[in-house]
Formats: structure tokens, C-alpha cells, sequence
């Protein structure tokens, strides 16, 4: 037990003290933060507003189409063929053409354009198109546009979950994307150390450093030291993810709280002026996003949530590592490792395409059994317990996931210990097999 202590102290010291460690550890969620940042504002920097004319045989459509950011559309008085010749130089994205008979046959419409037309444009045009087509039957039917927006309502239901504890208000949204980002990050993380743990071995291997180190240690606890040794760097470093992850966001509530004190200030002391009272109501009334951000955060059982997912990543990582570790030490070089890495790569993809159903329907019997099974448990579990998940089922998860993660770690000692000191040999399949089962 000393032998393996010692060696998980020495791989645990040897990666903390790397300077990617420490800067990854503090930079790594203000990187993750700015990365999603930087995505959302190319997604809405990119939004070109495309330039449509159009060419209206029917007379009905004239100044009938809305304006926005992504289309803007502009009427010719000129025929559809003098029209096809003149508006790409006129600075037109796309030439829509409404014939006459559009209300009787709305599959006539057609669109040209110099190159293709992106699917987004062509949607917008034809959502345009038919609902001003559904207006003008609404109000030959003696239906008109202000029964219509009034008959039209915004119903913004609050979710409320039902426990033995009694009522305590829930929010799908947050609820969806806690669950999402826990599952991704278990997957990402379980490839990222399981990676680090094959080619520590294959490093050692192939600098034939093992041969010095299997003369005191045994080849099973040289595996474990490596393997627990890496599950805590990866713990360490979720932990103080996490501690920063709080910090900030108690640094941004705090400061969003000051924001909103004197903006009350503000309006207070507006109230007495002329038009104070419209002004004080529009600052009350007006959403804070931040807020309400946090307020959906505070719905969820946080400190279950973070020690499921502690245990999740934990219990996935080491089913996983043992296995990487096993084809670290039965190949050679990391080109040989490709016709192992598929088997053990298949049922962590799949965890995550079974997840996005999960997310859909964490009760189904699908994502009940895809959470129960030990190679995808991680995952899966991950996105069902922030919607609420039975005690047992967790229990019965976690028993089966330690049961797993003890079988691969025993079939990965059987190959380890052979394949270690296997040199100049490729190996198969059923050499593997073999080396489970071999005695000596």
C-alpha cells in the first residue's frame, strides 16, 4: 500500500507543478467564458442584412413585407425579364418574382439570385411570403389584423417541482444547460486524463524506464499509483474550477446588486418629477438578464449536483483510464494505438448522442437504462439528475459504475502486466485475450 502511495504521490506531484497546470487552472474558465463569448458575437456580428427586390405580378404585396435585420425588401416597377437582367447591378442579394394567381397557387413563387441562396434567406422569403398570404385569406374571411394580435397572447408559465419536501420552484432552461454542460465536461475530461494515463505508460515503455521500476513495484500497483495519481490532478483541478467558478459569479451578483440599488435610487428620486413615475416604471419593469440568470441557477440542488458530478467523473474516469492504460502498455508506439482506441472510444461517443435524448426526456426508459449502464452511466446520470432523479436510481448507478470500473480495472492489470515488458511485438485482439488469461 506504501509502493502505491508513493507512486501516486510522484504522479500527482509531477503534473501539478507543470506551469500548463497551474496556468489552465486559473485561466480555464475565464478561456471557457470568453470562448462562448467570442462565439456569440461573431454569431450576431455576422448577420449580414441581404438587399431583396421584388418583382409583385399580383399588386397585393406592395410595402406588406416587415423589415429586419436580416432582410430588406425593396418593390420594382419593372418586368420580371428587365428585372433578371438589372438587379444584381442595382446591389440585390435576390429577386423574388409573386405572380398573379399567388393566393391560389403559392408554390409559383420563385427566387433568383446570382449564386445559391442560402437556406436561412430562402426561409425568411417564404415565411414572409405565406404569412401575408394567411392575412389576406384571414381578412376575406372577414378577419381583421387587430383581432388577430389581440386574440394573440404571451402565456410565461412558472415550473414547480413536487417533492416530499413540498414545492420549490424549478426553471427548464437553466436546468437543460447545467445538465448539458455537466455531462460534456465529464466526456471531454474522461478523454483528456484517459489520454495522459496511456501515454505516461507508453513513455515509459518505450524509454524502457519500466524495466528499472518493475524490478521493486509490481506491474498492478504501478497501474493504480498512475491511474489515481491522474484522477487526482484532474480532481484538484475541477475543485478549484469550481471555487473560481463561485467567486465570480458571487463577484458579478454582488455587483449586479449594487446596480440595481441605485437604479432604484434613481427612480426614487425621479418619482416627484414630471414624467418620473413613466421613467420609474420602465426601470422597474425592465429585465435584468444576470439576475435572472443567477435566479434560474439558485432553483437547482447545486451541492447534489457538484457531488454527483465529483463522483461521476471519478467513477467514469477510472473505468476508462484503466483501459487506456491497458493499450498504453500493449503497443509500442501511439501509431499502434488506433485499432484499440475505437472500441473503447465507441461507448463514451455514444454516451453523448444518448444524452441529447436524455435531455429531452430524462424519464424514458432509454435514458433510464443508458444511466444504469456502467460505460455510459457518467454521462448520461449527468444530464438526468439536475431534473430529478429517484435516490435508488442514483444508488444503483454509482454500485454499478464501482462494479465496472473494478472488472476493466482487472482485465486491464491482466494485459498490463504482460504487455509492459512486450517489446517489437504487434499486438492483436486475440493476443490481448490471451493475456487476460495468462497464468505465468
Amino acid at each position: 500500500m506504501n509502493t502505491i502511495f508513493l507512486i501516486i504521490k510522484r504522479e500527482y506531484l509531477v503534473r501539478v507543478r507543470k506551469k500548463s497546470f497551474i496556468v489552465m487552472t486559473i485561466l480555464g474558465p475565464v478561456l471557457i467564458f470568453g470562448f462562448y463569448a467570442i462565439i456569440g458575437w461573431a454569431a450576431v456580428s455576422s448577420i449580414n442584412q441581404k438587399k431583396i427586390a421584388v418583382v409583385d405580378e399580383s399588386g397585393r404585396f406592395s410595402g406588406k413585407f416587415k423589415n429586419d435585420d436580416e432582410t430588406n425588401f425593396a418593390y420594382l416597377k419593372e418586368s420580371l425579364p428587365a428585372a433578371k437582367k438589372t438587379f444584381v447591378k442595382q446591389g440585390y442579394d435576390a429577386l423574388v418574382f409573386i405572380p398573379k394567381d399567388v393566393i391560389e397557387y403559392p408554390k409559383t413563387v420563385q427566387i433568383f439570385a446570382e449564386k445559391s441562396v442560402s437556406l436561412s434567406l430562402q426561409s425568411n422569403i417564404e415565411r414572409s411570403i405565406g404569412k401575408e398570404i394567411e392575412n389576406q385569406k384571414l381578412e376575406q374571411a372577414g378577419i381583421t389584423q387587430k383581432i388577430i394580435q389581440d386574440a394573440k397572447v404571451n402565456v410565461d408559465a412558472q415550473t414547480i417541482s413536487l417533492s416530499d419536501a413540498g414545492e420549490k420552484s424549478s426553471n427548464g432552461i437553466a436546468t437543460t444547460i447545467i445538465s448539458g454542460f455537466c455531462a460534456l465536461l465529464i466526456y471531454i475530461s474522461v478523454l483528456i486524463y484517459g489520454t495522459q494515463v496511456m501515454r505516461g505508460v507508453m513513455e515509459e515503455k518505450t524509454s524502457r524506464i519500466v524495466e528499472v521500476i518493475i524490478s521493486s513495484v509490481k506491474p498492478f500497483q504501478l497501474m493504480l499509483g498512475k491511474i489515481i495519481g491522474v484522477a487526482l490532478v484532474g480532481l484538484t483541478q475541477f475543485m478549484l474550477w469550481i471555487v473560481l467558478t463561485v467567486g465570480l459569479m458571487t463577484v458579478g451578483s454582488s455587483l449586479m446588486g449594487q446596480k440595481e440599488t441605485a437604479k432604484s435610487a434613481v427612480a426614487t428620486r425621479m418619482n416627484g418629477m414630471p414624467g418620473g413615475q413613466d421613467v420609474q416604471q420602465k426601470m422597474s419593469t425592465a429585465k435584468n438578464p444576470v439576475a435572472d440568470v443567477m435566479a434560474a441557477i439558485e432553483t437547482l440542488n447545486l451541492p447534489l449536483i457538484i457531488g454527483c458530478f465529483l463522483f461521476y467523473f471519478l467513477g467514469g474516469y477510472l473505468l476508462y483510464s484503466a483501459l487506456f492504460g491497458a493499450v498504453g502498455a500493449a503497443v509500442d508506439s501511439e501509431t499502434e494505438t488506433q485499432q484499440f482506441m475505437f472500441p473503447i472510444m465507441m461507448p463514451i461517443i455514444a454516451a453523448i448522442a444518448f444524452a441529447q435524448i436524455a435531455v429531452k426526456d430524462p424519464d424514458g426508459p432509454l435514458a433510464f437504462w443508458t444511466s444504469i449502464i456502467p460505460f455510459t452511466s457518467p454521462v448520461v446520470m449527468m444530464v438526468r439528475i439536475p431534473f430529478g432523479v429517484p435516490v435508488w436510481e442514483i444508488a444503483l448507478s454509482m454500485i454499478l459504475l464501482v462494479l465496472g470500473f473494478m472488472g476493466t480495472t482487472w482485465i486491464a492489470a491482466r494485459i498490463y502486466r504482460v504487455g509492459i515488458l512486450m517489446y517489437g511485438k504487434k499486438t492483436s485482439f486475440r493476443e490481448l485475450a490471451k493475456w487476460v488469461f495468462y497464468k505465468g
